[in-house]
């Protein structure tokens, strides 16, 4: 019989070497995230001018210089040590980071898998000094060299002492790839900094300082496209500010692969922010479609906690509910645009409605996703079009009932005198309003008018449903919602984290109409609902919302849920295809589009205008070629 030999229980401490490599497997997973933490280490010492140099993607070669304040002699070997920075001093400082670095980590940790060199010489001083490392945590004593202000870092053979890893890498394409992203995210979050890239000796990416607000930056990170298909903004509150670029809701991607958020600069993926967008793009973003957008938040350090993962890609925020409200109330503010202050859709001359592509060679094609022109009779069918296709008798039973909604646009008050319209070049200010004046219709689906860009493309009926749509949720906002007694109350059996949900969030139920009580240890019944939700899955709903509750402390299924009903009646009440609209009726529906929020877009997310302008059209006729 076998006995397992006790010295192999004993704990020890682990070789300085295996804890470096171990902090390597956390943070080094692959050339572009060695090249993540040498960027941040550049930004923090203040540089504004970053060059990257790589061979084989990285793996062979890798080179950053930078221009900032530089190293002290005395201080190069302790860079290499494990927790040793200038970031931070005490507690105090941990609870408020403003940097991008601060664990110390980074540099011990690529050294730890790589041959590296570093260069550095601090401003005022009268040369530079270099330290080298071979993987093993030695160390070289620094030496002398000529080196202007700032520092530079090469790393070679990465994995060389770790060959397993090595096996997990991809093609020198893809990997280069990731390291392009990488600049590329980094000079999203840093306009001000000059960024250059170069690939076995090749310059692939060169991009200049620029103020913080110009959009040459983003055109060259993302695409020509992105900043006229975009819209600029900037938001307050106390002491949070939310600035950037929010893409047009027709400017959407099939992934969510251009959505970038900086929280004081750092690039992150949290939760709380992606909810807070989706609901500030909710009613007006074509279902399945993701929105592009390029957005900063700045607030005090003290409030978000960026201490919780090795990569600094997750935040916690101290008050999440307040940051959510902050980006959700700031994105719907844009996205509530009427028609006459934001575009719809841009088209390009030679290739229709075009989509965001970023400037780049190594971009894989599956990445990019043409948005084709807007096909009328190919678009797909919702659960409200596909009424059209019941027998006539039900569908007129269906409408009779929104009748009146339709009417209200085109039939004005008896006790009311109607101004004629007037002509466009009859204007009494002598202005041409953004959607212009109609010229005529087509096919009975689209409205032809002229503004002082070009000529402006309307479908009647989808423009017409975002009107009637926003007047019913008015409506219904505007007054108390009506609850109903459920003949037969409705119990659920929840568990104690959906308990505690609807205890801490019991005036979300009241204010939605929603009457639930507490019946026993972990049973809820719902004795009344909203008159909307009257015919609803009561059950399911609630379930669904304290889950919501649970895993994000937001729910928006129930408002959600009766804008669904609202805008199947928007749907069955707006003016249908094939009608044959006057004149009058026509620059009545423009002018209503002008005024009502989110006119850009249908109930459904697809847009409802385009403008092509004289430049356009004259490309396509080859005038003055």
């Amino acid at each position: 019989m076998s006995h397992t030999d006790p010295s192999q229980h004993r704990i020890h401490a682990l070789d300085p070497r295996l804890i470096n490599q171990i902090a390597a497997g956390e943070i080094i997973e692959r050339p572009a995230s060695m090249l993540k933490e040498l960027i941040e280490n550049a930004l923090d010492a203040g540089a504004t001018a970053i060059d990257v140099d790589v061979d084989n993607a990285g793996v062979k070669r890798l080179k950053i210089s930078d221009n900032g304040h530089g190293i002290l002699r005395q201080d190069l070997a302790m860079a290499l040590s494990r927790h040793a920075t200038s970031k931070i001093q005490d507690l105090q400082d941990l609870e408020q980071i403003a940097t991008l670095g601060f664990r110390g980590e980074a540099l011990p940790s690529i050294a730890s898998v790589t041959r590296m060199t570093i260069q550095s010489r601090e401003r005022g001083a009268e040369q530079g000094w270099m330290v080298s490392s071979d993987g093993n945590n030695l160390t070289t004593e620094p030496t002398p060299v000529a080196h202007p202000v700032g520092t530079t870092i090469e790393t070679r053979d990465l994995f060389y002492n770790t060959p397993a890893r090595r096996k997990f890498l991809r093609t020198d394409a893809t990997e280069f790839k990731h390291l392009d992203q990488i600049v590329r995210r980094m000079a999203l979050s840093r306009f001000d900094v000059a960024f250059k890239l170069s690939h076995n000796g090749k310059v692939v990416l060169h991009l200049p300082s620029v103020p913080a607000d110009d959009p040459r930056r983003l055109k060259m990170v993302c695409g020509d496209n992105v900043p006229e298909n975009s819209v600029y903004f900037t938001e307050q509150r106390e002491d949070m500010r939310l600035s950037g670029w929010a893409g047009l809701p027709s400017f959407s991607r099939s992934q969510a692969d251009m959505q970038y958020f900086f929280l004081n600069g750092r690039l992150i993926r949290d939760k709380t922010i992606v909810h807070a967008v989706r609901l500030g793009y909710q009613d007006v973003l074509f279902h399945g479609r993701h929105p592009v957008y390029v957005l900063y938040l700045e607030m005090d350090p003290a409030r978000v906690d960026v201490n919780v993962h090795p990569t600094k890609h997750e935040v916690r925020f101290r008050e999440s509910g307040a940051v959510h409200s902050f980006v959700f109330r700031s994105l719907q503010r844009v996205m509530s645009s009427s028609a006459g202050e934001v575009g719809s859709l841009q088209v390009d001359a030679q290739h229709g409605a075009a989509s965001p592509k970023p400037q780049t060679s190594y971009t894989a094609p599956e990445q990019i996703t043409e948005q084709r022109p807007f096909n009328y009779a190919q678009a797909p069918v919702s659960h409200a079009q596909a009424s059209e296709r019941m027998s006539p008798d039900a569908v007129r039973e269906q409408i009779a009932g929104y009748q009146q909604i339709a009417d209200s646009v085109f039939r004005p008050d008896p006790g009311v005198t109607s101004p004629e319209i007037p002509k466009a070049d009859t204007h009494a200010d002598g202005t041409i309003p953004p959607l212009g004046y109609a010229l005529g219709q087509l096919k009975g689906i689209y409205i032809l008018a002229e503004n002082e860009k070009g000529l402006v493309l309307v479908d009647m009926h989808a423009a017409h449903e975002r009107i009637t749509y926003e007047r019913l949720k008015t409506g219904m906002e505007g007054a108390a919602i009506r609850q109903q007694p459920l003949l037969v109350p409705v119990t659920i059996q929840v568990s104690d984290n959906e308990i505690q949900a609807w205890r801490s969030q019991q005036t979300l139920f009241d204010q939605l109409g929603l009457e639930v009580e507490q019946i026993d240890e972990n049973v809820l019944v719902v004795r009344s609902v909203p008159d909307l939700l009257a015919k609803a899955d009561v059950s399911q709903l609630v379930r669904d919302v304290l889950s919501d509750l649970v895993a994000d402390e937001h729910s928006d299924r129930i408002q959600e849920t009766m804008h669904e009903i609202l805008s199947s009646m928007a749907c069955h009440g707006s003016v249908r295809a094939n009608r044959q609209l006057s004149i009058p009726e026509m620059n009545a529906l423009l002018r209503d589009m002008e005024i009502t929020e989110r006119s850009g877009q249908c109930n459904h997310g697809r847009p409802t205008w385009v403008q092509m302008s004289l430049g356009q059209l004259d490309s396509w006729f080859k005038r003055g070629q």
